[in-house]
């Protein structure tokens, strides 16, 4: 009897010490690409590893639950998801290995909650700005796109959330896939019936396109691109989720983010929580995807926003 509990407990070490190791494998030097973590000045991660040809990285990237498989996408030219490349990096033998190509013609992958599906934007020309993909995890890798969702208005920078409310940028009702001056942040809703977009409502809301935006899962916060110009540079802003359940007018990320004029989109928050990843350009020349340390400023900005609120 003592024998098989002793068994039983060290089995049970064992596999906490693995759960561990899964965990704590964004905490070691090889975390990250091997990269050296920024602090509050952003740096600009692994150009020379993201771009191994033609093209530029951009757009939203992703790590996987356990942050040993890197997501990001490569493309020709802005504006255009024509050569658009998911790409990625996995670690494997005690190194990274990559670059290896996950498929073409999409772009912005986005993990489900779970980690077994992953959602994309892209696809087929005329399908542009109104479908999402999602491929599910198979034993043998992952499965082909498959069409997810697909409306006649805009659908962009689909997320999913641990309460199963989705979140999206459209413009539902308001005209044309293509006038995105006309797109609002929204939550979208699923039932065997219909799909409902909801807008954020006007304080998250500013004037010019509002969509590209990271929520965060459990849906206290969200990063966002505000005050867009014409010509779509903008700056990176954050909002927090109210008691009443609305979304605050975007607080500016600081002047080390918001370093003068310049398109900033593909905000990603890495799976521990620490890192702010976004695209960052002035042209297609400089475009790069940049990282930040971010959960202290996080907390930061939260107090500040919580004090301010506990006086009105």
């Amino acid at each position: 009897m003592m024998k098989n509990l002793l068994m039983l407990l060290f089995l049970l070490q064992l596999l906490s010490l693995k759960i561990y190791s899964q965990n704590h494998f964004t905490n070691t030097p090889d975390a990250y690409l091997g990269q050296k973590p920024p602090n509050d000045k952003p740096k600009v991660f692994a150009k020379k590893m993201l771009v191994p040809d033609s093209g530029i990285a951009l757009d939203r990237s992703a790590f996987s639950p356990d942050g040993k498989v890197y997501y990001y996408c490569t493309t020709l030219h802005w504006f255009d998801s024509r050569g658009a490349k998911i790409r990625y990096y996995k670690y494997e033998g005690k190194k990274w290995q990559g670059p290896f190509i996950l498929n073409e013609g999409y772009y912005a992958p986005t993990f489900s909650i779970d980690g077994k599906s992953m959602f994309f934007l892209g696809g087929p020309p005329d399908t542009a700005y109104s479908i999402v993909s999602v491929s599910h995890r198979a034993p043998t890798g992952w499965t082909k796109p498959q069409i997810y969702l697909k409306k006649p208005y805009g659908l962009y920078d689909f997320m999913p959330t641990k309460s199963g409310t989705f979140y999206i940028a459209s413009n539902v009702n308001k005209g044309a896939r293509r006038n995105f001056q006309t797109y609002d942040f929204c939550t979208l809703s699923l039932t065997a019936k219909d799909t409902i977009v909801k807008s954020l409502g006007p304080l998250i809301n500013t004037p010019g396109f509002n969509g590209d935006f990271f929520v965060s899962p459990d849906e206290s916060y969200m990063i966002v691109s505000y005050k867009e110009k014409p010509d779509y540079e903008c700056e990176l802003g954050i909002s927090f989720r109210t008691k009443a359940h609305t979304w605050s007018a975007p607080i500016n990320l600081g002047p080390l983010i918001n370093n003068g004029n310049a398109h900033r989109w593909g905000q990603y928050i890495s799976p521990d929580g620490k890192y702010l990843f976004y695209t960052q350009g002035t042209s297609e020349k400089d475009c790069n995807i940049y990282w930040v340390r971010f959960d202290k400023k996080k907390e930061k900005l939260r107090r500040e926003f919580e004090k301010l609120n506990s006086r009105t």
